[in-house]
């Protein structure tokens, strides 16, 4: 799919890797773009980018109703960006179960939601693509970051489900395993981190080479080409960080 005929949405679009993929989208010559939030006035320096082109919509992907609300304004999409996550630390052990749940709501239910809702409009726009914003540690797990692990280690499965089912209905689903990336959500982890701008471009090139699984930085990169030839290694690595 190219860039230069998407009509896209794209979920946690105020900052960090959704804002950078609105921009790159914008560059590369989008029709439209819709930037999603939970809170409109979140995207007001998002929409200021290309008033004519970006149109922001409220979207908090746990709640039903507000997806409902989005698809029905919505309905020309041909490319979903799921980005919008959340990312909490502590051992499964001792994280409270409403951490848990929340992970899994936003960071598996909600994409899963989202997906369900938007990709009949997308089937019946002609096809396009979904894209899947998922992260290096849903390959082998932190404990660290263990509620977080194991919802984006749930998506990653959905992903793969949902590219068989939707494969027939010409939609192509996209997976995107980053590593640390500069934004507000890693702040706390002390690793090298890639930039937005730089992930957001290593997505989109992804999507117009037709790579299902993108690897959008060198650490990911590093890490799936480790993971490949010894997985019980990288997961024994990430086990004692």
């Amino acid at each position: 799919m190219e860039a230069n005929t998407a009509v896209a949405l794209v979920t946690g679009a105020n900052r960090g890797i959704g804002r950078a993929l609105v921009e790159e989208l914008l560059d590369r010559g989008a029709v439209k773009v819709y930037a999603t939030a939970r809170t409109l006035a979140d995207l007001k320096p998002v929409v200021a980018l290309d008033p004519l082109r970006v149109r922001a919509l409220q979207l908090d992907v746990t709640k039903s109703a507000e997806i409902a609300a989005a698809a029905a304004e919505a309905r020309d999409v041909n490319l979903l960006i799921n980005n919008a996550g959340v990312l909490d630390f502590g051992s499964l052990l001792d994280a409270p179960g409403e951490t848990v749940r929340r992970n899994m709501d936003t960071n598996y239910y909600g994409t899963l939601h989202v997906t369900r809702t938007f990709a009949p409009l997308i089937e019946g726009n002609g096809g396009g693509a979904v894209v899947n914003v998922l992260t290096v540690v849903a390959l082998a797990s932190m404990p660290g970051l263990a509620a977080y692990n194991a919802s984006k280690a749930a998506a990653w499965s959905m992903t793969q489900s949902l590219r068989a089912d939707l494969a027939k209905r010409k939609v192509q689903v996209y997976a995107v395993f980053p590593g640390p990336v500069d934004t507000d959500m890693v702040r706390g982890i002390d690793l090298a981190k890639t930039s937005a701008p730089d992930v957001a471009r290593a997505v989109l090139d992804g999507l117009e080479s037709g790579t299902e699984d993108i690897f959008p930085d060198p650490m990911s990169q590093q890490v799936y080409a480790a993971w490949k030839a010894d997985h019980k290694a990288v997961e024994r690595q990430f086990a004692s960080m």
